[in-house]
């Protein structure tokens, strides 16, 4: 992959593309070289776009099912033509390395492939009235409507896919999109917005809006207008949009300290590989990255030994080289922010196995080894290339230190034993567990969301699209 020409772009509102009289540069974590010029918009564009949606909403509600399934099927077949440039966008925003980009790239016409099914079955369900003697004689159905407007506001991590999470549920239940890409990755809902407006969306029905969060994203929480705001980022961003919501509706996918447990019959060779691979994707900046191994003492170091070699063999590069493994975070203040914890770490008994060296916004990928449960690596969300690995007797106290941590999005454990495995995923606090794979897994029809600071709600497109819509009743006396 050569380096690419600056890319330009403007806001879509309403079918038109609009300019800002002030301007963001995009550049490219890895060494900053400017790659995009973005307008940055203000409240006005939001009132803007807002009203479109509003203007829009009436068209979308009346296109029937199929209507809405073929329209994100254009939106799939003409992403499907461009995903090389879509990957190459990819890559320039977020610095991650131009394979993993592609694999994000053809994501995205999964999450479109699902909404496009799910669009085909929005549907409620017959009420049996005659359950209660009072209503003999009654028939009953629900049926599931749009909410209106829904305010996207969207991560840097995966600036696409994530944001398709958001914007093809809603377009499938009949909604409208306001939809606020992260300020250092705005390149890709760009070209996404081209697309749309290729598609035939109606016009109104998807708008972007660039510029910063604390003033677009506060002013879509703050809207009358505004039905509904999915949120994916920081736990902190995701208490101030709720608080600031009022009584809209609102999903958040916030943070994680996801945590793998792995017991002595676990094939130790696959846990170690999949272990790396799940600390050290996109640089460790994945809202489900493994952050923390806890092993079973009698087979913990065959196993350290087995995660460092892994991760030693890993290639540190530019994000453009195709045989690139890790290359930078989003930039360079949050790499010595995870370079001061993995120090943190070290300064209190942590031993480092290997990396932990920084160069610019790249960190190489860091294992540790006696990290104390006070650490903000034990504790917090680290978002960069940093595992713990630590050491238990029994299973309980596993899962106990498992739970230890107010996040919890997905977790998972390797073993052999069906039983115990079962046991550890009903009592390990997380939304989602996986059983003999590391929590980073994620297919994009599953549901997929956390419990207590991870957020609340569920996305996936059959639930996400459950809800983005309101539950009506229609009875009836016969």
């Amino acid at each position: 992959m050569t380096a690419n020409a600056m890319e330009t772009s403007l806001n879509y509102i309403g079918g038109e593309w609009v300019d800002a009289t002030e301007h963001d540069v995009v550049r490219l974590p890895y060494d900053d070289t400017p790659v995009g010029r973005v307008p940055r918009a203000g409240t006005g564009a939001v009132d803007q776009a807002v009203a479109a949606a509003r203007r829009a909403s009436a068209a979308m509600r009346e296109l029937a099912n199929c209507e809405r399934a073929d329209l994100l099927m254009r939106v799939h077949d003409l992403m499907q033509r461009d995903l090389a440039e879509f990957g190459r966008l990819i890559c320039a925003e977020t610095g991650k390395p131009v394979k993993e980009a592609g694999i994000e790239a053809e994501r995205c016409l999964s999450t479109l492939f699902a909404a496009a099914h799910e669009a085909r079955q929005v549907r409620g369900e017959v009420v049996p009235m005659d359950f209660a003697a009072m209503g003999k004689g009654r028939m009953a159905v629900t049926v599931r409507e749009p909410v209106g407007v829904i305010g996207c506001i969207t991560p840097f991590n995966f600036p696409l896919n994530l944001g398709l999470h958001k914007i093809g549920p809603a377009l499938a239940a009949g909604n409208t999109v306001v939809h606020k890409p992260a300020s250092k990755t705005p390149l890709s809902a760009s070209r996404l917005a081209r697309t749309m407006e290729e598609a035939g969306v109606p016009k109104g029905a998807y708008n972007l809006i660039t510029g910063g969060g604390s003033t677009i994203g506060a002013a879509l929480a703050a809207h009358a207008d505004v039905a509904m705001l999915t949120f994916t980022g920081s736990a902190e961003v995701g208490r101030t949009i709720k608080a600031r919501s009022g009584l809209k509706k609102v999903t958040l996918e916030l943070g994680n300290n996801s945590a793998v447990i792995v017991e002595p019959d676990a094939d130790l060779a696959t846990a170690a590989v999949r272990t790396v691979q799940g600390a050290f994707a996109n640089s460790g900046q994945v809202c489900i990255s493994v952050q923390r191994v806890f092993v079973q003492e009698r087979v913990a170091d065959e196993f350290i030994d087995r995660v460092k070699a892994a991760t030693e063999a890993l290639r540190i590069g530019h994000p453009y080289e195709d045989s690139t493994d890790i290359s930078s975070l989003i930039d360079e203040t949050e790499a010595v922010r995870v370079e001061n914890w993995i120090a943190e770490a070290v300064s209190r008994g942590g031993v480092v196995v290997t990396g932990g060296r920084r160069s610019f916004a790249t960190i190489a990928p860091c294992v540790l080894t006696g990290v104390p449960d006070s650490c903000d690596i034990s504790c917090r969300e680290a978002f960069g290339p940093v595992v713990a690995i630590y050491r238990y007797r029994e299973l309980d106290e596993a899962i106990q230190r498992a739970n230890a941590t107010p996040y919890g999005l997905q977790a998972g454990i390797f073993t052999n034993d069906l039983g115990r495995a079962f046991r550890a995923a009903r009592r390990i606090e997380v939304g989602g567990v996986m059983i003999n794979d590391v929590p980073a897994w994620r297919a994009d029809h599953m549901p997929y969301g956390g419990v207590k600071e991870s957020g609340m709600g569920r996305e996936g497109p059959k639930f996400a699209i459950e809800e983005m819509t309101e539950l009506k009743l229609i009875c009836w006396k016969v």
